[in-house]
């Protein structure tokens, strides 16, 4: 879960070398904190929040296949 979101953030970017991907994981709970480059976050969170709401969709459908819930926090 964790390389899948990684390799799809790290298209989005023009500086992937950046990008830092965190996992916390509780008992039915991951929580994944992104961070990246100040000057790529705008192309992270998109316009109106889109990019970073699919982001979100896609990382809550590969959680709810194994049974568990993600978060994705996206921290400057």
């Amino acid at each position: 879960m964790k390389q899948s979101l990684l390799s799809v953030v790290r298209m989005l970017v023009e500086h992937p070398g950046d990008v830092c991907l965190t996992q916390l994981q509780g008992a039915t709970l991951t929580i994944f904190e992104l961070r990246c480059n100040n000057s790529d976050i705008g192309k992270i969170i998109g316009k109106d929040g889109k990019t970073v709401g699919a982001l979100r969709t896609l990382l809550g459908v590969m959680a709810a296949r194994q049974g568990r819930k993600a978060v994705l926090e996206v921290v400057e």
